[in-house]
């Protein structure tokens, strides 16, 4: 062996833990991760187009921004969305843009350099203050600072970012932001090591919560470390391992054995058990989900099928193009061929909102979330949707494929779903193409108007599917990741429960199944709530799915309806979750183990 083919010297690079576990792998370094910001002199004739173009930024930005907040809201909770939320906050306030304007105006400059200042200035002032949550609206300003430049530069996502790993990798920067985590947690990312940010971060946030092991304050790294460097990442004691002998790869690797059979042992042993309570009710426990990647975690985790699939996802991936029919095709197929004969629910094109895809939905929107949205939206772009139509039931026949339609408020809209869906199978019969005409449609019961006309829509349809996520939000006229009204945003409010109540009877009357999807399917504590009232499908993350099928193996549905009743009677969410905490300390103490046999 020549001298430049020996191995490299182990090394421990120390930082600090920010999120847990290990991750082995070689190193993607993204250097050049920012925006280099010049200043650039800007004649007065180009102002208004300078200040334009500002402006066009930030749009962009906050597009972005609103997807990512309702896509996180959706799979891990309004918690973890209020972190992208405040970002919205920081990109709409009229005197932060104000002074980014005036810069660029009076000293004649281009909107970069205007950016990069005024941050620089306010984030000084924020370094400066006591209050913990000031000094943390600072870490949003910085992360706001490098969406606009990443925008301005004409860059969708950093270097590095927007393309999929052919392997697992540990990514080293200098630093990351919670969206950038965010994508390389998706595209293959199993750990991440960056120079700048702390525990409480909110990227460490993120990245505990997709699990995705994370190391911080590793002075240089990117200097220290080159692409391909085989690297673990330990981040239960912040240390990184460069050039790994095969002794500590042996090890690390025996501790994430233990650590990934710990995690088993519940969802292995859940798996092969019926959701069924003590006294024979069998319960259905499905996964939402939202990219073909995750049918690892519902087979993992023995959900009964997919109770939502976020159809939307794919058109916001590829904004501003669009997906193609075999684009839709191909995302479909794979699902019902992986969980057939179960059940997979395709939620049609829910755009408009907050998930604004760029060209598509109207931005100028006063009050979007009562705009153009969901079914509304997808029935007045009918090019559109038909090329989505068309892929379901071409794919319909390779599974259990059921459609629901979001947003719905009127009879009205699913009848006219329905002509269309007419409409494009008898093309499809023209053209002798394969598909499959006897789809259940279902509607999603998001809005106050839908609860009061259940009996009717379910009369129409082959199933209800109750989205408590934005029923709460819109009974209780409350903005979910909304700061100032945060404490308002209650799922056990008294009006929520007897309106799904409302859904679960008329659900009944007409023989038509109700399902529930939402942050509160996969509450524990909520659980026998749901189960008393009637609900016997619930639809969450994969992961949540064994807990619940725990606490679903310890309930007697007569314990539940009783504890329902009691709670659809109370006059406050205080005194529900009362009722709840009292109800959960029995079932904790008579639950029955999940194992097997």
């Amino acid at each position: 062996m020549s001298r430049t083919d020996s191995p490299k010297p182990e090394e421990v690079l120390q930082g600090a833990a920010a999120a847990p576990g290990v991750a082995i792998g070689p190193a993607v370094c993204l250097r050049g991760h920012g925006v280099e910001v010049l200043r650039v002199p800007i004649q007065t004739s180009d102002l208004d187009r300078e200040g334009e173009r500002f402006r066009a930024a930030v749009g962009a930005v906050e597009a972005e921004l609103e997807a990512t907040e309702n896509r996180i809201a959706e799979t891990f909770g309004s918690d973890l969305a209020s972190i992208f939320h405040a970002h919205s906050v920081i990109l709409r306030d009229s005197s932060f843009a104000r002074r980014i304007d005036q810069m660029i105006r009076s000293d004649r400059v281009n909107a970069e350099w205007a950016v990069q200042a005024v941050a620089d200035d306010l984030g000084e002032k924020f370094a400066q203050v006591k209050s913990q949550h000031l000094r943390e609206r600072g870490e949003d300003l910085r992360d706001v600072t490098r969406y606009l430049l990443r925008a301005l530069a004409g860059k969708r996502s950093s270097p590095g970012i927007g393309k999929d790993f052919d392997r697992s990798v540990v990514v080293v920067s200098h630093e990351l932001t919670p969206d950038e985590v965010l994508r390389l947690g998706r595209r293959g990312a199993v750990g991440f090591a960056i120079e700048v940010g702390g525990a409480n971060s909110h990227t460490a946030i993120v990245s505990r919560a997709l699990d995705v092991p994370l190391i911080t304050g590793i002075a240089d790294i990117t200097n220290r470390v080159a692409d391909d460097d085989p690297v673990i990442v330990d981040g239960e004691d912040g240390r990184l391992t460069l050039h790994p002998t095969p002794e500590t790869l042996d090890q690390y690797r025996n501790l994430q054995r233990r650590r990934r059979q710990s995690e088993e042992a519940l969802s292995s042993a859940a798996r092969d058990l019926p959701a069924r309570t003590v006294d024979g009710a069998e319960v259905e426990l499905l996964a939402n989900v939202e990219l073909p990647e995750e049918l690892d975690d519902v087979r993992r985790f023995g959900a009964s099928g997919i109770g939502l699939y976020r159809s939307e996802f794919l058109v916001l991936d590829r904004s501003p193009e669009l997906p193609s029919e075999e684009d839709h095709v191909a995302v479909v197929r794979q699902l019902l061929e992986a969980l057939a004969p179960q059940p997979v629910v395709v939620r049609t094109l829910d755009l408009g909102g907050g998930k604004v895809a760029r060209g598509l939905v109207p931005q100028d929107e006063e009050n979007p979330v009562l705009g153009q949205r969901g079914i509304r939206f997808t029935l007045a772009r009918a090019d559109i949707f038909r090329t989505q139509l068309r892929a379901l039931f071409r794919a319909a026949p390779l599974g259990n494929l059921r459609i629901l339609a979001p947003m719905v408020t009127a009879v009205e809209e699913i009848r006219a779903l329905r002509r269309l869906c007419d409409e494009v199978c008898a093309e499809l019969e023209a053209e002798g193409a394969a598909y499959r005409r006897d789809v259940q449609l279902g509607a999603m019961v998001e809005v106050p108007a839908a609860v009061l006309i259940a009996r009717q829509l379910a009369e129409e349809v082959d199933f209800l599917s109750i989205g408590t996520n934005d029923l709460i939000q819109y009974t209780l006229a409350v903005d979910r990741t909304n700061e100032h009204v945060a404490d308002l945003y209650q799922p056990l409010h008294p009006a929520v429960l007897s309106m799904i109540q409302l859904v679960v009877e008329a659900g009944r009357r007409q023989q038509v199944p109700v399902a529930l999807c939402g942050e509160v399917a996969a509450s524990l504590e909520c659980v026998p709530l749901l189960l008393g009232l009637g609900l016997r499908e619930l639809s969450m993350s994969p992961r949540g799915i064994p807990r619940v099928k725990e606490v679903v193996r310890s309930l007697d549905i007569c314990d539940a309806e009783e504890l329902a009743r009691r709670c659809v009677a109370a006059s406050t969410a205080e005194e529900v979750e009362e009722l709840l905490g009292a109800a959960g300390a029995t079932v904790a103490h008579h639950r029955v183990p999940v194992r097997a046999g």
